[in-house]
């Protein structure tokens, strides 16, 4: 170490225990002319903390050796310190959040300053730092102003001419620059034909001479801008009374507060039933469509289809078929009366004895007859029964 460098620390040292304050040791090195050449950054407002500012390493010319053993840190006489020097790395880094408006309010260009110091030997390097505006603020309608419970309204005389100056919107931007820029549009009118907004100035004039047609309750949207990328904008309802008198003016908006809220739900339950009734008319007109599209398949299927006609025999019917599936051998019997003096039934032959028998190499069926002589033949004689 040379003794210039020695000299230089010594009282240094002392002095930075006498003082204490990181400001008064900056004005000691200014003091002793230790200082190097200053670095200037230019970052956006509202930077995520650990964003890269800018490498200071190699603004410096310094190497990260250099950094490490020179143990560099951040001087500032401010009690936020909104960056943080990354020794390690080289690189200074974004370590709270920077709102330019808290930070600087009105005052344009918005920048703050800081000390990079470097030990044995004992370097100092100012960085500036400057705020670009972000336009994060949307405009702010400070008139008319907008009441929840009351209502007020502008009144023009029905003698009003031509250029009529009836209010003026007036608005901010907290931004800075271009983003506070602002710029008046008419949204809404009851009347558009009788009123206009400057685009500049937000004064609300008449564009024609008003009448007596013309309704005593006018109400106004005028939307405000800003001249941001992508822009903000804010909304301001104005309410004009067309009347020359108060009590006119008071017996017509008396209950406009209450119309206003009866109109706003009686359209949003307007609304709410057109969904409702169009969202079952196109459920019914799908499952509709669905059946007869099943049906027209199932019918497309059954027409195409080769598989073999099973008949269907009710029970107790013989299959003339032969397709096996009833029984073959059915039994019946034949009963007639005797003299029409007894009422009670004669049975001819025993229904065991007649039977039909299903002939498997024929369609049909064949009656085998077990007695000897058919009761048919003889149906005027009379029955044994033994």
């Amino acid at each position: 170490m040379s003794f210039s460098e020695m000299a230089y620390q010594q009282p240094l040292c002392k002095w930075r225990v006498h003082f204490g304050h990181p400001r008064v040791m900056v004005l000691i090195l200014l003091f002793f002319n230790i200082v190097a050449g200053q670095i200037r950054y230019s970052i956006p407002e509202e930077m995520k903390k650990g964003s890269l500012i800018g490498n200071v390493a190699q603004d410096l010319g310094l190497d990260l050796k250099r950094l490490r053993s020179g143990r560099a840190r951040i001087v500032t006489g401010e009690n936020l310190q909104y960056t943080e020097l990354k020794a390690d790395k080289g690189i200074l880094v974004v370590n709270e959040r920077i709102d330019r408006e808290q930070l600087c309010g009105d005052v344009t260009p918005c920048s703050f300053s800081f000390e990079i110091i470097l030990e044995t030997p004992m370097e100092l390097h100012p960085v500036k730092v400057m705020i670009q505006d972000q336009n994060d603020n949307p405009p702010q309608v400070l008139y008319p102003v907008q009441t929840g419970g009351s209502l007020v309204a502008e009144m023009v005389p029905r003698s009003a001419d031509v250029g009529y100056l009836v209010t003026k919107v007036v608005a901010v931007d907290v931004d800075s620059g271009q983003n506070a820029w602002l710029s008046y549009k008419l949204q809404k009118a009851t009347d558009r034909a009788l009123f206009e907004v400057g685009l500049q100035n937000g004064e609300i004039r008449t564009i024609r001479q008003v009448t007596d047609k013309d309704a005593v309750k006018q109400r106004l949207t005028v939307i405000v801008e800003d001249n941001g990328q992508p822009s903000r904008s804010a909304t301001v309802i104005v309410n004009v009374a067309v009347a020359d008198s108060f009590p006119e003016v008071l017996s017509e908006f008396t209950d406009f507060t209450q119309d206003k809220e009866y109109n706003d739900n009686l359209t949003f339950y307007l609304v709410l039933a057109l969904a409702v009734v169009s969202f079952l008319f196109i459920t019914c007109l799908v499952v509709i469509i669905s059946v007869k599209i099943y049906r027209w398949r199932q019918s497309r299927v059954m027409y195409h289809s080769n598989l073999p006609v099973i008949p269907y025999y009710p029970p107790r019917y013989s299959d003339t078929l032969g397709t096996g599936t009833l029984q073959h051998v059915y039994n019946y019997e034949v009963c007639r009366t005797t003299d029409s003096r007894k009422s009670d039934c004669k049975f001819g032959i025993a229904g065991s004895q007649n039977v039909l028998i299903m002939d498997p190499s024929s369609t049909g069926t064949m009656q085998r007859i077990q007695s000897e002589k058919s009761i048919l033949d003889e149906p005027d004689s009379p029955l044994e029964v033994s």
